[in-house]
């Protein structure tokens, strides 16, 4: 798997959000993005992840499976995105909530059978498997957000986009999705988060974002 970047553009409306953002990856490897507030870091996630359009640049997603069919996929298709949101129903519990992403994102995984966990590895993992009958609404922030990332193990994607992912997490919790994210990566998957703190990540590469200038033309 490869990505690359090349002069990535986004506006939101008339406002140019970021300009000339340029990286590549190859499995095993993770990029961290920093930046002031404001800057385009989710921007950017988004993005990559297909939610938004890029105005202008190039951004390739290049799997070297020689199974893999010859035609190009949607970058969504790649990707596991977590955002700000969790992106869970209050009401329903977390098993349902995280078999619900199961389904929803399952493909084609056999040839991948080994490392897709099942809700309840899922939450055995980042230690909140106690937690399963209950209403998401019930759980404390940090458990919410862990829950959110357990989404990552329950289907496979080759890349993952993650936006701020140890917010409300302790330095426990912390430490435990290094841990977790760093066996993705030896697996040859790719990282890509946006974060104001250091993550443990193995194989980090750095892209560091700053306001388009002031007088910037964009066409």
């Amino acid at each position: 798997m490869r990505i690359f970047a090349d002069n990535l553009s986004v506006k939101r409306g008339e406002d140019l959000i970021f300009t000339d953002v340029s990286f590549a990856l190859v499995g095993t490897e993770s990029l961290t993005i920093s930046g002031p507030n404001g800057v385009g870091k989710s921007t950017l996630l988004r993005a990559l992840a297909g939610l938004l359009p890029i105005d202008s640049g190039i951004f390739e997603i290049q799997n070297d499976d020689a199974e893999a069919k010859p035609e190009p996929k949607p970058a969504c298709e790649y990707c596991h995105y977590i955002g700000h949101k969790n992106a869970m129903k209050a009401e329903l519990t977390v098993l349902e909530n995280l078999s619900f992403w199961q389904r929803t994102m399952s493909q084609d995984q056999t040839t991948h059978a080994d490392v897709i966990l099942t809700p309840q590895e899922a939450a055995e993992l980042l230690g909140l498997s106690h937690t399963l009958d209950l209403p998401f609404g019930f759980l404390s922030q940090g458990q919410r957000r862990r829950i959110a990332l357990a989404k990552l193990f329950v289907s496979y994607r080759p890349v993952w986009l993650l936006d701020e992912p140890t917010a409300a997490l302790d330095k426990s919790s912390s430490d435990n999705f290094a841990q977790v994210t760093n066996s993705y990566l030896e697996k040859g998957g790719i990282v890509i988060a946006a974060t104001h703190v250091p993550l443990g990540f193995k194989e980090v590469k750095q892209l560091k974002m700053t306001p388009p200038p002031l007088n910037e033309s964009f066409f």
